[in-house]
């Protein structure tokens, strides 16, 4: 996909994303870096961001590092998200960073970080993506 493709405005992007106030930051040909609002209202009992939320984060940042390198007419869909919750994530800017670390021509695996504003890692995925034709 192009760069330009990714970085839709804020109508092109799906309610889900819209949600997570999700940004596309770049891709710097094999890292795809993209910024999530964590939100008060996203938070548990303990007053940090509920799991639920980074893994949803996780799973749009792999998607987007997949859509990343393939061409215009492919997409992906999530067989498997596999999620490592590190330590808690704290309301604020959260930057996920994405890179597929292999392919076929039917699917993907790409691995994810999530970096909260202190540059810690609070949780990593692993995606197992199914490649499709759009239609």
């Amino acid at each position: 996909m192009t760069e330009a493709s990714l970085n839709k405005t804020s109508a092109d992007v799906p309610p889900g994303a819209q949600l997570l106030g999700r940004e596309w930051l770049g891709f710097d040909g094999k890292i795809a870096s993209i910024r999530f609002a964590a939100q008060s209202v996203f938070t548990n009992r303990h007053g940090t961001i509920q799991g639920g939320f980074l893994a949803a984060m996780l799973d749009s940042a792999t998607g987007l590092g997949a859509l990343a390198v393939l061409p215009e007419s492919q997409t992906v869909v999530t067989k498997t998200l596999t999620t490592r919750f590190l330590k808690p994530a704290r309301v604020g800017p959260i930057t996920a960073r994405a890179k597929v670390v292999a392919q076929t021509d039917r699917d993907m695996i790409v691995e994810a970080d999530l970096i909260d504003a202190d540059d810690v890692t609070v949780a990593t995925a692993t995606a197992e993506l199914r490649i499709l034709d759009k239609r």
